[in-house]
């Protein structure tokens, strides 16, 4: 569904992506992660025509995002960190940009609200961030567009927030619908993606299924001296990433595979070599 081929991206400050290639599916809903400052959210502003590439080619279900075509821009949600919404109720801000999204739910925006318990009568610049969040979290969804990305949306919520984030996530996962979900808070997506891309040094270092993922690695409790891609300790003891040479699956710890990824770039890489 998505594409990037040899995209090269900077500021003024440099270049960020020089000769980039990724590959999303359709379909999935993707995990995506990095440093601080790696590019992640400029990845999503590529993805949806906000930003352009200075050089390669991006696609979209077959269009171009650069040219912003009313086609392509109607199939594309993008959720932000940071945003503003105006002085007005949801039911008013329904009404005024719902119509840009031929596929967006009245019914089905009201029942998101109510799940994620923010009050649709309320002016949306009085709310709390944690409300605001919650409410365009709703409306995004709402606009049911094959795309959705969404920039650190758990950023501001509370944790029962968090439990319903999950819930309206997975709740829309089909097979027609592509969610990528930026994020550093990896606890709160571990349950709920079936994808990763790890971004480091302005490459991709992973792209991945977690099936793919559990297929390859361990992540175990590991002895003093155990060998591992990358280890830590605990207050439970020693827990790291190791190579599954044996072939049998362990649970899948977002968190453990980032930090191994960053800290042994070379043999992530090898490992997941396509």
């Amino acid at each position: 569904m998505i594409k990037f081929e040899h995209v090269s991206f900077g500021y003024r400050g440099g270049r960020l992506f020089d000769g980039l290639d990724l590959e999303l599916r359709r379909g999935a809903i993707y995990g995506l992660l990095g440093k601080n400052g790696a590019g992640k959210s400029t990845l999503l502003k590529l993805m949806a025509g906000l930003l352009f590439p200075k050089a390669g080619g991006i696609t979209v279900s077959n269009r171009s995002p650069q040219k912003r075509e009313p086609g392509f821009l109607s199939r594309v949600f993008l959720l932000p960190e940071e945003f503003d919404l105006p002085r007005m109720t949801m039911d008013d801000y329904a009404r005024f940009y719902g119509c840009f999204y031929p596929d967006f739910s009245r019914k089905q925006l009201s029942a998101l609200m109510q799940e994620l318990e923010v009050p649709e009568t309320q002016n949306l610049d009085r709310m709390s961030f944690g409300q605001k969040k919650k409410a365009y979290i709703a409306f995004a969804i709402a606009c049911n567009t094959p795309l959705l990305l969404m920039d650190e949306p758990t950023n501001g919520l509370d944790i029962p927030s968090k439990s319903s984030f999950r819930r309206v996530i997975a709740s829309v996962a089909d097979d027609d619908r592509t969610i990528v979900i930026s994020t550093h808070q990896v606890r709160d997506l571990d349950q709920l993606i079936d994808s990763v891309v790890v971004l480091d040094g302005s490459e991709i270092l992973l792209n991945a299924t977690t099936g793919e993922i559990t297929d390859k690695l361990q992540f175990v409790h590991l002895d003093e001296n155990d060998p591992a891609l990358y280890a830590e300790q605990t207050v439970h003891g020693r827990w790291g990433v190791r190579p599954n040479d044996s072939g049998t699956e362990s649970p899948f710890d977002m968190e453990l595979l980032f930090n191994a990824a960053v800290a042994n770039r070379e043999a992530i890489k090898q490992l997941f070599k396509r």
